[in-house]
């Protein structure tokens, strides 16, 4: 992270794509926020938070909503790319109840991110910085989050046994350069089985060979191949970008997973909130160039938003 002050958009962009599970167009506008604004999806007059007190159902993909009902779905790869290249403060406004899937990476939110460029806030930039281990095993999932002193760090692997994704490892550490170079363009994937499953329970209506990495029993049926060798295993960090930033604010610690999902993210993540001794609110003193020089703050619970959100392509998969 290359500065100690919040940081919006400087003016709005809008990208236009197809929702993945209605298979309707649909159109996101990127815009600025207020400082402590955090990440607010909007349509009309109405607006819902991208805080886990805001998640109403998580089947096939997690949906956000209010007293009203339903708001929206399908936001991982938005909140990833703001997070990923350090924003942090947006309204996202759609016009229907899906983010688009775009290409299935977060690479066109990236552009449109770089379209309306980064300005900094007069007011210090946050961060949630876990101060013990917490741990969460799910069959044979496993995560969890503990302390890093050197911003967010992420080390995860994946083990699809007997099939052309077979056993992955990556370790990332977030900063916007390498977001973009390493992680940004990584699609979501999954099986030609679990796709047609899901189309046949009227899901994934939008779900195609332009917006996802599909493979079969022994290989992958996109015909340009895979933009990275290890592409799976990197759309698991996107992914884990995407689900932590909705604990409300930029974290400071290492997270592992091995065989994780997002249900495993949120399931850690949710752990770490509940537990206040787990974790605390800093600020940033002073410009830096890679790392946040920090200052502790006693804060308390309703400075942060605990939680967090994850959409599915398809159960853990993707």
């Amino acid at each position: 992270m290359k500065s100690s002050r919040q940081t919006t958009l400087r003016s709005q962009v809008t990208v236009t794509g197809i929702g993945v599970h209605s298979g309707s167009p649909v159109s996101v506008t990127i815009g600025p926020a207020d400082i402590n604004s955090g990440f607010v999806f909007t349509r009309a007059d109405r607006e819902v938070a991208a805080i886990a007190a805001s998640v109403i159902a998580t089947d096939f993909a997690t949906v956000l909503g209010d007293h009203q009902g339903p708001f929206v779905s399908t936001a991982e790869h938005v909140l990833a790319a703001l997070r990923g290249m350090g924003v942090d403060n947006a309204t996202i406004e759609v016009d229907g109840p899906e983010v688009p899937i775009m290409d299935g990476s977060a690479a066109p939110f990236v552009d449109a991110i770089d379209q309306a460029g980064i300005v900094q806030q007069n007011a210090a930039r946050r961060f949630i910085e876990v101060l013990k281990p917490v741990q969460v095993e799910l069959g044979e999932s496993f995560g969890e989050l503990r302390p890093y002193a050197g911003g967010f760090r992420a080390e995860l692997e994946i083990d699809f046994a007997n099939s052309p994704i077979g056993r992955q490892a990556y370790a990332f550490d977030l900063d916007a350069d390498s977001f973009r170079r390493d992680i940004s363009r990584a699609r979501t994937f999954g099986y030609m089985g679990d796709v047609t499953k899901l189309w046949s329970a009227g899901y994934a209506l939008g779900a195609s060979l332009e917006n996802s990495v599909v493979f079969d029993e022994t290989r992958v049926l996109n015909t340009e191949g895979l933009r990275y060798a290890d592409e799976c295993v990197r759309h698991k960090v996107l992914d884990v970008v995407g689900d932590l930033a909705l604990a409300g604010l930029p974290l400071i610690g290492l997270y592992r997973s091995v065989r994780g999902g997002h249900k495993l993210n949120h399931a850690v993540l949710t752990a770490l909130m509940a537990d206040r001794h787990a974790w605390r609110v800093v600020e940033a003193t002073e410009p830096v160039l890679e790392r946040p020089v920090i200052a502790r703050r006693a804060r308390g619970h309703a400075d942060v938003a605990g939680g967090m959100v994850a959409v599915a392509f398809a159960p853990d998969v993707s």
